[in-house]
């Protein structure tokens, strides 16, 4: 396997770890006694002179999905990999099971925009799946024949494994994407962070995603998407948090997925399709 590949074929999205990206998300009132599986108190990153989240705490819960919706620069991104150990918060801190996190883990899987990624990279849809074993694996081992068998059953569960041997840039935009939902299912991770994950594909793959997300929440996982897809936003997740640099609302999608909530959001330009629709 090529281990060094996820580093050029995310072209380093995490180039720099200076500062922690910083939020939280926290769908519940301070009355929730659940343990939060992933939290963030008081997260802000900065960029220089830039802010890209302020004071941003949240909760995220076992067998729960939360979408996170904002337009462009809100933050979506900064806070999806600062929960992933990715990048340091600048003041706050993440929270695994109570523990802070200071770098990835085997227990968080990460899956970036497709815009992030080299799909010229010379590397297969199999290797590019068994990176989902690289932070539990020596790099310097052959790739043990049960982890081949288990990224092909990865592979399997989205419908890809024919697919196994073809260079990954060859694929279709629906077709990239669930291999790197493979990957993150290889990992075996408690939470998923996934990174617009119906941008750019076709509905065979949006549905496919949706089942994905409802196994995953049934066997108890923990799932954070960001999206500019309202209906998604919606369907597909338990908890929705509005981000604009800070959260703006969270909670269950129906009470945050409002017009006022989605103006403060949004502001007066470029507001989602969907919103003239919103009571």
């Amino acid at each position: 396997m090529h281990h060094k590949a996820f580093w050029s074929l995310t072209k380093r999205a995490n180039r720099g770890f200076r500062g922690y990206p910083i939020a939280t998300i926290a769908f519940y009132g301070p009355d929730d006694r659940r343990a939060p599986r992933l939290a963030t108190e008081h997260l802000s990153v900065h960029f220089e002179d830039r802010s890209a989240l302020d004071d941003v705490s949240l909760r995220f819960y076992p067998g729960e999905s939360s979408s996170l919706v904002g337009p462009n620069g809100a933050g979506k991104s900064t806070l999806l990999k600062c929960l992933a150990g990715m990048l340091p918060p600048t003041h706050g801190m993440v929270l695994l099971d109570g523990t802070p996190v200071c770098r990835p883990s085997q227990s968080v899987a990460y899956v970036p925009q497709r815009s992030e990624v080299d799909w010229h990279f010379p590397i297969s849809v199999l290797d590019v799946t068994l990176m989902g074993r690289a932070l539990d694996v020596n790099r310097l081992w052959p790739v043990p024949a049960r982890d081949r068998k288990a990224a092909l059953s990865a592979l399997d569960a989205v419908r890809m494994s024919r697919f196994a041997s073809v260079q990954i840039g060859a694929l279709s935009g629906g077709q990239q994407q669930r291999v790197f939902i493979a990957r993150a299912l290889l990992q075996q991770a408690d939470v998923l962070l996934l990174d617009e994950p119906f941008s750019g594909v076709d509905t065979p793959t949006q549905s496919l995603v949706l089942d994905i997300f409802a196994n995953l929440r049934a066997t108890g996982k923990t799932i954070v998407f960001a999206t500019h897809d309202l209906a998604m936003a919606e369907r597909s997740a338990n908890a929705c948090v509005l981000l604009n640099r800070h959260v703006i609302a969270s909670g269950p999608p129906s009470a945050v997925l409002t017009v006022s909530h989605l103006q403060a959001t949004f502001g007066g330009a470029a507001l989602p399709v969907a919103l003239e629709s919103r009571p």
